[in-house]
Order: C-alpha cells, then sequence, then structure tokens
C-alpha cells in the first residue's frame, strides 16, 4: 500500500504562516523554519503588548493631567487627592480629554477642587452613596481593623468522685522512676 501524506493541509499551514511573516526582512519573510519562529515570537510580544498598551495608555492620560494641573499650581497628586475628597469621580481617561479638548471645563473642574483638603490615607475611600452598601460594608471593615486578642482558656474545677488513687498515680510512679534511674546512670564520655 502507498504511503499517504497530507501535503494539503501542511502546504496550507505554512501557507498561513508565511503569509503572517509578510513584511519581515531576509529569510525571516520566505524560509519555513526561520519565518516560523520569527512568527511565534511576534505572536507572542502582541499578546504581551495588547495588555501593556493598557497601562502605557493610562500614563499617557496621567502625563497629560499633570502637565494641565501645573498651570494651576498643583501637582497631579494633589489634583486627584482633591478630586477624591470632594467626590468628582472622573475617569482619567476623561479628565485628559477635558484638559486637552477642553480647557475651560477642566478649569472649572480645578477652581471646585482647589480649596478642598485631601483625605487623610487610612479613611481615602470614597465616600458609598448606598447607605445599604454602607451598613454591611461598615462591620467588615471594623472587624478587619481591630486586631484579635488571644483567647485565654478557662479551666473549671469540679469535684470529682471518690477514684482509686493508687490506679492514677502507677503510671506517673514509673515515668518518675524511670526518668530518676537516667540521671543516676553515669555517662559514656
Amino acid at each position: 500500500m502507498p504511503r499517504s501524506v497530507n501535503h494539503v493541509a501542511s502546504k496550507a499551514r505554512r501557507k498561513k504562516v508565511l503569509k503572517m511573516a509578510k513584511g519581515y526582512f531576509g529569510r525571516r519573510k520566505n524560509v519555513w523554519t526561520v519565518a516560523k519562529n520569527a512568527v511565534e515570537k511576534g505572536l507572542t510580544y502582541a499578546y504581551r503588548d495588547r495588555k501593556q498598551k493598557k497601562r502605557n495608555v493610562r500614563s499617557v492620560w496621567i502625563v497629560r493631567i499633570n502637565a494641565a494641573v501645573r498651570e494651576y499650581g498643583m501637582s497631579y497628586s494633589e489634583f486627584i487627592g482633591k478630586c477624591n475628597a470632594t467626590n468628582i469621580t472622573l475617569s482619567r481617561k476623561a479628565l485628559a480629554d477635558l484638559a486637552l479638548n477642553h480647557p475651560e471645563a477642566f478649569k472649572a473642574i480645578i477652581n471646585e477642587v482647589k480649596d478642598a483638603t485631601p483625605v487623610s490615607r487610612p479613611d481615602n475611600a470614597p465616600k458609598v452613596k448606598n447607605t445599604a452598601a454602607a451598613v454591611v460594608e461598615a462591620p467588615k471593615a471594623k472587624a478587619k481593623a481591630a486586631p484579635k486578642a488571644p483567647k485565654a482558656e478557662v479551666v473549671e474545677v469540679t469535684e470529682t468522685p471518690a477514684v482509686d488513687a493508687s490506679a492514677e498515680e502507677a503510671p506517673v510512679k514509673k515515668a518518675r522512676a524511670s526518668k530518676a534511674k537516667k540521671e543516676n546512670e553515669p555517662t559514656a564520655e
């Protein structure tokens, strides 16, 4: 029986990878083994950088907000602290957009926030508007904050009925006797 090889599928696989390698330099674009490695590496970078892109964009927003706020004599951290104190919950994306495209609106936010005093660190969480949720969360916060004291053992003293004392003392006497023997034996040094 002749050997059967599925050239159609294997060629399609290679063709797919070489298509993804289009635009690479040198042998990376047309030699199967080199292109396969280059494409795999590129896909891992793409996966990683889809996550990093979000971080980079957030840092750009922070830089824009900081630059806009410096014009009014504040730093970024001061501004965000005062925003939290006055319950302004605009995202950094929205604040950066206002700073860049709508300076009048951003100035109104600055004027609103300017006189606020930032909340000190432990209670820096934004105020909860839903009172039912606040009632549920408050006991949890207190329980976490208060350190638990070690529980003291309670020993109850009760009268026991008369029991044959010799039966209870026998194992204790044997243990004491063997301990005394070991102490009295000379050591081999």
